[in-house]
């Protein structure tokens, strides 16, 4: 049984990855599960220099979900080299930083440096983070600025390159299928889509950024939508993510086109979900008599076709 997903030169054992931002540099999660034995760990966005992210209030909840404006607080490019690394690598981790400079040049910088280590096979360009002033969401959402970088970043990184998108766009297939065309290796769908929350109190927004990012379960239709989408149009791996929060859901992705998930904001609720999803994921396969993960990797698109018992 097969359930390997390939990147370029990156191996994932397994589909299921947690999600940048959201575990850290894997330190506090391994505490709970194995990280070596996850299919890969996103890293915090990384910047060449530390950062200390947005003042203010920087998360709150919301009735199915997490409104964040973190800003991309993180150690910076060389503590990541000498302490967060290391660690990731002898736990046994599948590493892909996730690179988050606030301009061209930095990101290209953050890719050439991050693909020179013979530990790093793939990195996630981050060009949809809504909650910095600059870079982020800037490059993601202007088709002719999200070409000049991804163009600038494919020819400076060594291994695979995958581009995580921005939804707060007309057409996310669109930028999808640039990112393929100019040589990217896989896309990440969804980031965060633009949210906002008024503290009537104050009568004023909560956040000092005034909009934030929402994620979580409340996400998870619309990005199931967006990843049905995108494997209409390329060719390229996706990996899927938003408001996964059982086998069910990462199920939905993988059948919608996502070769492999990223589990999100639930790792703050149920640090061990990443873990028994590779496990649920074993028990179906077993049980749906499927030797090769690829077997259900957009099957949603051919439902049409399916014999009459396995639809």
């Amino acid at each position: 049984m097969n359930a390997s997903i390939r990147i370029r030169d990156c191996i994932l054992k397994n589909p299921v990855t947690v999600a940048s931002g959201t575990a850290g540099y894997g330190e506090e999660l391994s505490k709970y599960v194995d990280i070596g034995a996850l299919g890969a760990v996103f890293t915090k966005g990384l910047s060449l220099v530390p950062r200390t992210g947005n003042r203010g209030n920087r998360i709150i909840e919301t009735p199915a979900g997490m409104l964040n404006s973190i800003g991309l607080e993180n150690v910076g490019l060389e503590r990541f080299l000498t302490e967060k690394l290391p660690f990731l690598v002898r736990m046994g981790a599948t590493v892909i930083p996730n690179v988050a400079g606030h301009s061209v040049e930095e990101n290209v910088e953050l890719c050439t440096a991050l693909s020179a280590s013979t530990q790093i096979r793939a990195l996630e360009l981050n060009v949809s983070c809504p909650n910095v002033k600059e870079g982020g969401m800037a490059f993601g959402t202007d088709l002719n600025r999200f070409t000049d970088l991804v163009e600038k970043a494919r020819r400076a990184t060594r291994c695979a390159l995958i581009v995580k998108l921005s939804p707060n766009v007309t057409d996310i297939a669109e930028f999808a299928a640039r990112a393929e065309a100019i040589g990217a290796d896989a896309v990440s769908a969804v980031n965060t889509f633009l949210g906002m929350k008024i503290d009537v109190r104050k009568k004023k927004p909560h956040f000092d950024n005034r909009v934030a990012g929402l994620s979580g379960p409340a996400i998870r239709p619309l990005a199931v939508r967006v990843v049905y989408r995108i494997y209409e149009k390329v060719s390229i791996p996706i990996i899927g993510m938003g408001g996964i929060s059982c086998f069910d859901d990462m199920l939905e992705f993988i059948m919608a086109g996502a070769s492999a998930v990223s589990v999100g904001t639930m790792n703050l609720v149920d640090p061990r979900l990443s873990a028994g999803l590779i496990e649920m994921l074993g028990d179906y396969m077993k049980a749906e008599r499927v030797n090769d993960i690829k077997l259900l990797i957009g099957i949603a698109h051919r439902w049409d076709t399916l014999p009459a018992d396995c639809s």
